[in-house]
């Protein structure tokens, strides 16, 4: 269905990773509940206490803020190889439809495409490897890039500073609150994706994966400034 996607020259993509490549949340759920358990600290909400947030605030959250950073380091790290072990036999099932054939897609007809993420860099080497994605992007800009995580839109001024794009010319693809925010304040144009919530009220085109109808007639009619 892909050969009818049709970008406006001067359009660029930007993607969100967790939730709009991968639906991650309940595995990372898991895997923080099972974390915690081992250290006998309480799990209770870390779904919603995670969702869309930097490692580093998330540890900061459960463990305290005055944990030293290297502690911070080890807990976000030791968490992540655990959601890893558990992703890696299902990583494929847990591709967002459509999603693979979109980007090598768009990757090919020369749509400026960046990765932009709160993720570890490591998460995002597994995943955009697993899902043979890797050469697909001009600039990946991680969590560890920005010193200032989403909900602030500095991944996204990033990400099109980075591709020679003005924001108000890039389609961001988020599946979380603060990934939306950081991109309505970049001045993107949002797709939001419905993989963890709802409803995305942020988003001018609100779809459940990249193979619903509406995606690429609603892109068809964007125009670069």
């Amino acid at each position: 269905m892909f050969e009818n996607l049709h970008v406006a020259p001067g359009l660029a993509f930007l993607f969100d990773m967790d939730g709009v490549i991968v639906e991650s949340t309940v595995l990372h759920t898991r895997a923080w509940e099972l974390y915690l358990s081992r250290l006998g600290v309480d799990s209770k909400g870390i779904m919603a206490r995670m969702l869309g947030k930097r490692n580093d605030q998330i540890v900061r959250d459960v463990f305290g803020p005055d944990l030293p950073e290297s502690e911070v380091f080890r807990h976000g790290a030791e968490k992540e190889q655990l959601y890893r072990e558990m992703m890696a036999p299902v990583l494929q099932a847990q591709l967002v439809p459509g999603v693979v054939e979109f980007v090598r897609t768009a990757h090919a007809q020369g749509v400026p495409c960046a990765l932009t993420t709160n993720a570890e860099p490591l998460n995002v080497d597994f995943v955009l490897g697993g899902a043979g994605l890797t050469d697909c992007f001009q600039t990946i800009v991680d969590g560890h890039q920005v010193s200032r995580p989403k909900p602030d839109p500095e991944v996204y001024l990033t990400a099109t500073a980075r591709l020679g794009q003005n924001p108000a010319n890039c389609v961001v693809f988020e599946d979380s609150p603060g990934g939306m925010q950081a991109a309505r304040a970049a001045g993107a144009h949002l797709v939001g994706l419905l993989t963890t919530l709802s409803d995305a009220p942020l988003a001018g085109l609100a779809v459940p994966d990249f193979l619903d109808e509406r995606l690429l007639p609603w892109i068809s009619a964007l125009r670069a400034l």
